[in-house]
């Protein structure tokens, strides 16, 4: 894709408001300075700015001409709490805080876009540009959406993007249906009844009932699931006991749970508390399941989507276009937002090799050469949804 002009005239200026986000990252809820950074943006280039939607959330409403069509585009403000150990010029200056998947790169793209749509101002409709807060497990889209984000701002189609490292810097991925996974958690309660590590036989030892649990969860994904079909159920955490001869009077396991189809989704929830229910039982213990449904998966529209490779392929070319993307097995609460508008959700590749930290990780950096790249493209496909290109 050759970048625009345009885009070429602000990249600098555009990669250092990028830097200026990484090391100022804010969690989920807390993106006050960063709303107040883009908001200024938007209203310097003609944009009528509304705030407060999901709680720090930013959208920018610009019209153009008489045309009827209304296009909304995406993006994440939040960071992580992640220590960051990049050592960069620009790490993050608040310890414990990191933008540890790119957010800032998200959003510092889609300003640099929103910039350039202003100063051509050659499209003809209403562009809905969305900033939002807390996707990174905080529900920010559903937070938005229940403050009336479609109510006010009416949209046909709606799209986003994310960066994925371990794929060539700035190749596009596109793919109808099914684009990333669900992501739910379970938090499990063993509870037994404490007492002398030396007289097991008078208590009721709950990391015991844990540890089958653990175990008995593993036959779900084999046994349990057709092989054709994707599931996780993964436990990030087990939290019980201070001592080594202390039996505890409970045990914390915490799960992650992803899943592609609705049924599969359905089953893994009602089998993991069978299944614990059971093995609970079987030592004498109880278990308490808070499950939480969090976010379905992000499931394209086919037509947004054939749309958005079509952009792509015209102004990339078919090389630069990831051929046959498989689903991913990350989570994003855009998917929200898709079950209320048409849309499509595409990934970016950051970098393979050296370049291509996982994100989630103290040493991730949003790749740079990226922001032109998706800049460009988010104005060609503005521009030719909304009639102007």
């Amino acid at each position: 894709m050759s970048m625009l002009p345009e885009v070429a005239a602000i990249q600098d200026e555009m990669v250092a408001l990028r830097h200026r986000l990484h090391a100022h990252p804010e969690l989920a809820y807390e993106e006050v300075a960063t709303g107040d950074l883009v908001a200024e943006c938007l209203r310097a280039w003609g944009y009528e700015v509304h705030r407060g939607l999901g709680g720090t959330g930013v959208v920018g409403q610009l019209r153009r001409g008489s045309g009827t069509r209304r296009l909304g585009l995406r993006a994440d403000m939040d960071a992580l709490p992640i220590h960051e150990t990049t050592g960069l010029p620009y790490a993050s200056r608040l310890p414990g805080k990191m933008h540890a998947c790119g957010h800032d790169g998200h959003t510092a793209t889609l300003l640099a876009a929103a910039r350039v749509l202003a100063e051509r101002a050659v499209f003809d409709g209403t562009l809905n540009l969305i900033f939002q807060p807390a996707e990174e497990g905080h529900g920010g889209a559903q937070r938005m959406m229940a403050d009336g984000l479609f109510e006010r701002f009416p949209c046909d189609a709606i799209y986003s993007f994310h960066n994925e490292p371990g794929y060539a810097a700035g190749q596009f991925g596109f793919r109808s249906g099914v684009m990333y996974s669900s992501s739910d958690t379970a938090i499990l309660t063993v509870r037994g009844e404490g007492g002398h590590g030396a007289m097991p036989h008078v208590a009721v030892d709950p990391i015991v009932a844990a540890a089958h649990i653990v175990l008995a969860l593993q036959t779900i994904v084999s046994r349990e699931i057709d092989p054709n079909d994707m599931a996780v159920v993964t436990i990030g955490a087990i939290h019980g006991g201070d001592a080594p001869n202390v039996i505890p009077a409970s045990v914390e396991l915490r799960l992650t749970i992803r899943a592609r189809r609705p049924e599969t989704r359905q089953l893994l929830r009602d089998r993991i508390t069978a299944i614990a229910q059971q093995q609970a039982a079987v030592h004498r213990a109880t278990v308490e399941v808070d499950y939480r449904w969090r976010y379905p998966p992000v499931i394209n529209d086919a037509a947004a989507t054939d749309f958005a490779r079509e952009v792509a392929r015209q102004s990339l070319g078919e090389a630069a276009l990831i051929a046959d993307l498989q689903p991913l097995q990350a989570s994003d609460d855009f998917a929200f937002m898709l079950q209320a508008v048409p849309g499509s959700y595409f990934i970016v590749g950051n970098g393979e090799g050296e370049g291509g930290c996982m994100v989630h990780n103290p040493g991730y950096d949003f790749n740079d050469a990226l922001l032109p790249r998706v800049a460009t493209y988010w104005v060609r496909l503005a521009e030719r949804f909304l009639g102007g290109a």
